[in-house]
């Protein structure tokens, strides 16, 4: 496999701008809804989020947790409530997690409401912004919450532009403010993460190496789903180093690429349409449910 770059330039200017919007209308809002991918618990949450949202009431939100390992999600909400983040797990597309979710906004919203309520202010709304990095289902969750299709989805990153104000015809105002990345990345395999699971727009980072580096992740903790996904062998020995050089993760690739008739004129393997094919294998559930990051790997923080 030949030498691919390494670097991900993924923070355009406009999110800087989207990032300080953020701050300024957080005194507009009682609440708000970190979004963030079940999958990528780590990865797919804004660290500046945290300066910025300061002490205004929060929940993360674990969306898409129908694609992830359900017994790694469980481990991530313990993690971020045990770290007093409230925290819940969501599937936007199918709608279920949301009574949990209206629950902790209220328990959260308590004291505020009752104070509402003795100045004669019944049925006050509850004023939610909700963010998140592109791609973590953000606004999948503005329209099951809204109950229509109030804000634009896609499966790529960059939807949402600029903020708008969405009623839900319930107890909830929804701010929708536009996915922000992050200027500095946390570390190589959280590039990779991103940009395998969307968040991260493939037209700028090398996609044969994301999905290489991605199957190499998938390798060491999910080899049956790849075994019986691709139907080939996932075994990996490296041997001893005899000074020539061997990569079994890369023959892995290319045997998955065989096998799903990737291949060119002169028996060449076509290595950019089977990445393609394989991180949207990831990306739609068809490799299965499958979480790539645990607390555990990250007690020491973002830098490790």
């Amino acid at each position: 496999m030949e030498e691919r770059k390494n670097d991900i330039n993924w923070f355009p200017g406009h999110m800087r701008k989207a990032l300080n919007e953020t701050g300024e209308r957080l005194k507009l809002v009682d609440l708000v809804y970190e979004t963030a991918d079940a999958r990528i618990p780590f990865s797919s949450r804004n660290p500046e989020l945290d300066r910025i949202i300061g002490d205004k009431p929060r929940i993360v939100i674990l969306n898409k947790a129908d694609l992830a390992d359900p017994a790694k999600t469980t481990k991530w909400i313990d993690c971020l409530e045990a770290h007093n983040i409230r925290a819940c797990a969501l599937e936007s597309t199918h709608k279920k997690g949301f009574d949990r979710l209206n629950k902790i906004t209220m328990e959260l919203m308590k004291d505020k409401l009752e104070k509402a309520a003795e100045k004669g202010r019944i049925g006050r709304p509850v004023r939610v912004m909700v963010v998140g990095a592109p791609n973590t289902g953000k606004s999948t969750l503005i329209n099951a919450l809204a109950g229509r299709k109030a804000a634009v989805t896609g499966d790529k990153p960059g939807v949402t532009k600029d903020f708008k104000w969405i009623m839900t015809g319930g107890r909830l105002e929804l701010m929708d403010m536009a996915g922000v990345l992050w200027p500095r990345i946390a570390n190589a395999k959280s590039g990779i993460c991103l940009t395998a699971l969307g968040s991260v727009k493939e037209e700028i980072t090398d996609i044969v190496k994301v999905a290489y580096e991605t199957l190499k992740i998938m390798t060491d903790i999910y080899p049956d789903l790849l075994k019986e996904r691709y139907s080939v062998d996932i075994n990996v020995e490296t041997g001893e180093d005899d000074g020539s050089f061997q990569d079994p993760f890369y023959d892995i690739f290319l045997a998955m690429a065989k096998k799903r008739g990737c291949i060119m004129s002169g028996g060449r393997i076509d290595e950019e349409r089977f990445a393609r094919l394989f991180l949207n294998d990831l990306r739609e559930g068809r490799t299965g449910r499958i979480t790539l990051e645990v607390p555990e790997d990250f007690k020491h923080g973002r830098d490790d």
